[in-house]
């Protein structure tokens, strides 16, 4: 079992491979969660919009280990623009979760999901109001540790200029084929702590035959060697399963890479498809009945 952790800029600790949860339904989530604990996994990541807190929560608080070894993730919904409603969706957050504290709250997007990929408005003054809600819930410890989700340059520079809290996470899309180098080194750079959602590409990476035949070079899965791949670029990683035995085995990862080979599995000709799964707007999708006047779209 992979179990080595990553420093926060706030001290606080990490374990570095996390379930990941997304897509997993409330009602399998607590078995997912028991399961994943008892292998060893020390992280879970779930979010607001993933409809699966309070699954997670009950799982966490039934799983057998003692809470404080146990580190909680969720994000704020990217709708979330304003104080009020940012800091009722904590509090929504704590309770659906049925915990006293979450380890670490995140601001899922810096747009919403709504105008992602189709909007060049990137919600300064909106992400700044949501920060300020996990600044104080922050503060009054309701939570330990606070950051972002796929956040660019310009969306954390104006955190980091003009926010009291520095974001100390930042989740992206991150897998063989998709590595956006740049954000990482940035962030890195400045002391945030990089996430890696995806890192086995929502399956296509399995698809991959220059990704298989690394894999087998090594004598591990095509999972594997996304995972190890993404954590050696030092990021949390939160590969995603309800299935106990991936979760086995995405976890069996303390082989090393070389950094040769990290530099081919770098430059690995860019995907082109997340096949079904295209439209979500992580994948580059567009989510139907964006109008461009906000408050006037249609799902």
């Amino acid at each position: 079992m992979h179990n080595e952790t990553v420093t926060l800029s706030n001290g606080v600790v990490v374990p570095q491979l996390a379930l990941g949860t997304w897509l997993i339904d409330d009602d399998k989530a607590t078995e997912a969660v028991r399961q994943a604990a008892n292998l060893g996994y020390r992280h879970v990541d779930t979010a607001e919009a993933y409809a699966n807190e309070r699954g997670v929560g009950e799982g966490v608080r039934t799983c057998g280990v003692h809470r404080a070894e146990m580190f909680v993730t969720t994000k704020l919904a990217a709708e979330h623009k304003d104080y009020q409603s940012a800091a009722q969706a904590i509090d929504g957050s704590l309770e659906a979760l049925g915990l006293d504290y979450i380890d670490l709250m995140i601001i899922h997007s810096p747009q919403p999901w709504i105008e992602v990929n189709q909007s060049e408005d990137r919600h300064f003054e909106g992400n700044l109001e949501a920060w300020r809600a996990l600044t104080n819930a922050y503060k009054a410890g309701k939570l330990r540790a606070i950051g972002v989700s796929n956040f660019q340059k310009e969306d954390i520079d104006n955190l980091w200029d003009n926010a009291e809290v520095k974001p100390m996470v930042n989740q992206v899309l991150c897998h063989i084929s998709n590595t956006p180098l740049d954000i990482i080194e940035y962030c890195q750079a400045k002391g945030i702590v990089m996430e890696a959602y995806s890192p086995v590409a929502h399956g296509e990476a399995l698809k991959n035959p220059t990704i298989a035949k690394m894999a087998e070079k090594y004598g591990v899965t095509v999972p594997q060697l996304c995972i190890r791949y993404d954590l050696q670029l030092n990021m949390i990683t939160l590969p995603k399963t309800a299935n106990p035995e991936h979760m086995r085995t995405n976890a069996d990862v303390d082989f090393q890479i070389s950094a040769e080979d990290m530099e081919t599995l770098k430059h690995v000709e860019k995907i082109e498809s997340y096949g079904d799964s295209s439209y979500f707007p992580v994948y580059g999708g567009k989510l139907k009945g964006y109008s461009g006047k906000p408050g006037t779209e249609e799902i």
